[in-house]
């Protein structure tokens, strides 16, 4: 899989989406360079599992050396490598092994049932709890510490994202 020709940003407002992980799964994937493909990194060792969709933006670099982390609500779990055009609404800003790890919350760009969806206002307060619960708790089994630092909206978000991707430039 050539990432190289998966733009960051198709459009404005747009991220596109790898998915490594696809929601409701306890398999941690993750897109090995060295060999072209996914890879089983590790299975989770507590009984949680990925809430919705989990991948990366393509050619970002975010401050943890990795490209840029994102979840995508989805209503059906998706297939690792799974390139998905969304719109960032929002971010959760955690700390995870001591560096900071924002994961982008998106929704589809094609799909209807969140075209009114643009901001985090537009989410749940119960269904943003959950999300961060399961950030907070899901390294806990293999003593390691994440922090979930709170939600931040679009306006923080739509930088980020330009920073990132001008990081991996």
């Amino acid at each position: 899989m050539d990432l190289s020709r998966i733009p960051a940003q198709p459009k404005p407002g747009l991220v596109t989406v790898l998915v490594e992980i696809p929601a409701g799964s306890k398999n941690k994937y993750e897109f090995d360079k060295d060999l072209n493909a996914f890879a089983l990194d590790r299975v989770l060792y507590s009984s949680v599992q990925y809430p919705y969709d989990y991948g990366f933006i393509p050619n970002t670099l975010a401050d943890d050396g990795d490209p840029l982390d994102g979840i995508v609500l989805m209503d059906q779990p998706t297939f690792p490598g799974c390139a998905i055009v969304a719109r960032p609404i929002g971010m959760l800003e955690m700390i995870d092994g001591g560096d900071r790890d924002e994961k982008l919350l998106c929704v589809p760009a094609k799909d209807p049932r969140y075209t009114q969806v643009q901001t985090l206002e537009n989410i749940s307060t119960h269904r943003l709890d959950e999300i961060a619960e399961f950030f907070r708790t899901y390294k806990n089994l293999e003593n390691k510490v994440t922090e979930i630092l709170g939600w931040k909206g679009i306006n923080d978000v739509l930088p980020l994202i330009e920073k990132c991707i001008q990081a991996a430039g």
